[in-house]
């Protein structure tokens, strides 16, 4: 009976890991970002577009700002919002406006 049950705890692993998948060449949208730079803190580190180049550029003045505000959700653009050394970037859900980062406490 055992043998049985190890077979289907199998299948069932194996159906889970697919299930959050999609399958090769289908494109599967992600939730959607808006990316926000308070200027009036940020100090021009620019560990933000070192952490995430494509997400972030610093400009003459050396402001960050987001390449763009409305992005497909990233990890280096999350990690470039946690590790702001004075957290000036905020990180929202685009369709409804709910804190990505910082989160709401």
């Amino acid at each position: 009976m055992s043998g049985t049950a190890d077979k289907d705890d199998g299948a069932a692993a194996g159906d889970a890991a697919g299930a959050g998948g999609s399958a090769p060449g289908e494109a599967r949208p992600g939730p959607r970002w808006h990316v926000a730079v308070d200027r009036g803190v940020c100090i021009g580190s620019g560990m933000c577009a070192a952490t995430a180049p494509g997400g972030f550029e610093l400009d003459s003045a050396r402001q960050s700002h987001p390449v763009r505000p409305e992005c497909e959700a990233s990890d280096d653009v999350l990690a470039a919002a946690e590790n702001c050394p004075v957290e000036a970037i905020t990180v929202t859900l685009a369709a409804t406006g709910e804190a990505v980062f910082p989160p709401e406490e």
